[in-house]
């Protein structure tokens, strides 16, 4: 089923004009509404006439976190606050929280994307889709939640942990989509296996997991212990939250509702736009949104775009499944590394578990990097010949794939750290 097959099926014309028509309004509106942004095309010598079509968004200057951090809690609404109706905060691990505000058309507009993503999925009014993802501040549990209910699904609003009452709910309730992250995802697998519930007694159809980056691996991991199809769907809270792409049923790249959020690929070094199908930046524009539209914001996420029509017969542009993002790259010695690497390497072996941390220390002017690891249950010995085998194993295969060498600490299961949300994979020691 396609939802608004109107939009989701048009041609690349008719799509370039309903973005340019919006992006002239939404240029229109930040410049006289938010002070921070005039001040940026000021500095940049452009006037709003300057845009006159999507081919000018390069013009444009681009938002960061920082931005909105600087314009802290409202200044980059564009609204004033008796318009406003829903706010949302990211959970900013370090300084102030970016502030998102929404107007009752916004909630509409997140309703309806959400809708279309649910679509894609292969979701339908008789589902029953429980939403572990966290209710509050963060913007997944609601936005999936309002989403569900437009599309006529039931919603079971559980919001995230409490993980044995999720497995009682799964069973009694007979849910059929479960959208949680993908590391919870594997965490209830575990805590079924534990249970003695077997995925064949469950009615799991779907899953519907975002809010971190996860791999072909894992996601292969998942479908073999939850028996559903994994979907992957992509939202931030500075351009909505979730909603922004989704994969549908092919599972070959996320379509992004690009009549709402126009994406581009650049640089993060240069920051100029990349020609289309390599990989590098994604920035969106959102062209509908009235109470904080955000130009050209850095995501950070690394990914390359498709605009080849998919097979579902959706013309939206796809996304590549993030590859990782340009601000969690660790550089080891010159090497590039990104966690999601480490776990493709320990995803194809079997003797390990999909949980893992790395520790990035720095001993003199060398930077070191160490793996914990834990080891699936039968193959946790206590004869060291063993495990000193099964981790000069891991270590060759990690070294093969990154190109460094890698400190490599097996661990017995259960023992690294879970989470209800994003998991936490990488603890950098280095003053840098």
């Amino acid at each position: 089923m396609i939802w608004n097959e109107k939009i989701e099926c048009a041609s690349r014309d008719e799509m370039r004009e309903i973005q340019s028509e919006r992006l002239v309004d939404t240029v229109q509106r930040i410049y006289h509404n938010v002070p921070s942004y005039r001040k940026k095309m000021q500095d940049a010598g452009l006037v709003p006439g300057d845009i006159r079509s999507v081919d000018d968004l390069e013009k444009l200057p681009f938002t960061t976190k920082q931005d909105l951090r600087d314009n802290y809690p409202f200044g980059m609404f564009t609204v004033p606050m008796s318009e406003i109706v829903r706010v949302h905060a990211s959970s900013g691990t370090t300084g102030k929280p970016t502030v998102v505000g929404y107007t009752r058309k916004d909630l509409n507009t997140w309703a309806e994307v959400v809708t279309r993503t649910l679509c894609m999925a292969g979701l339908h009014r008789n589902d029953m889709v429980q939403i572990a993802y966290g209710y509050g501040l963060f913007t997944g549990g609601l936005g999936m939640h309002y989403g569900c209910e437009n599309l006529g699904a039931s919603v079971i609003p559980i919001s995230g942990g409490n993980t044995q009452k999720q497995l009682q709910l799964m069973q009694d309730f007979g849910t059929s989509v479960i959208a949680c992250t993908p590391s919870y995802a594997l965490f209830l697998a575990e805590a079924m296996d534990e249970a003695g519930i077997e995925k064949e007694n469950l009615n799991l159809r779907v899953g519907i997991f975002g809010a971190e980056p996860w791999t072909e691996e894992m996601r292969r991991e998942i479908e073999a212990k939850l028996g559903l199809k994994a979907i992957d769907i992509y939202g931030l809270s500075e351009v909505i939250g979730p909603g922004v792409s989704c994969e549908c049923s092919h599972q070959q790249g996320m379509h992004v509702n690009e009549d709402h959020f126009i994406p581009e690929i650049i640089d993060p070094e240069t920051l100029q736009p990349l020609p289309e199908g390599e990989i590098g930046e994604l920035v969106f524009t959102t062209v509908t949104k009235e109470g904080i539209p955000i130009i050209r914001y850095r995501t950070r996420d690394l990914t390359r775009l498709n605009y080849e029509k998919c097979a579902c017969g959706r013309t939206l542009v796809r996304m590549e499944k993030c590859k990782g993002r340009s601000d969690d790259m660790l550089i080891i010695r010159g090497v590039n590394v990104f966690p999601s690497q480490i776990e493709s390497v320990l995803l194809e072996m079997s003797e390990t578990e999909p949980h893992y941390l790395l520790i990035v220390e720095r001993e003199g002017n060398l930077d070191t990097l160490k793996l914990m690891v834990e080891v699936q249950e039968q193959f946790f010995s206590d004869e060291v010949k063993q495990l000193e085998v099964l981790r000069k194993k891991i270590t060759h295969n990690i070294q093969s794939t990154l190109g460094i060498s890698v400190n490599v600490k097996l661990v017995e299961p259960k023992t690294i750290e879970r989470t209800a949300g994003k998991a936490r994979r990488v603890i950098d020691n280095r003053k840098i």
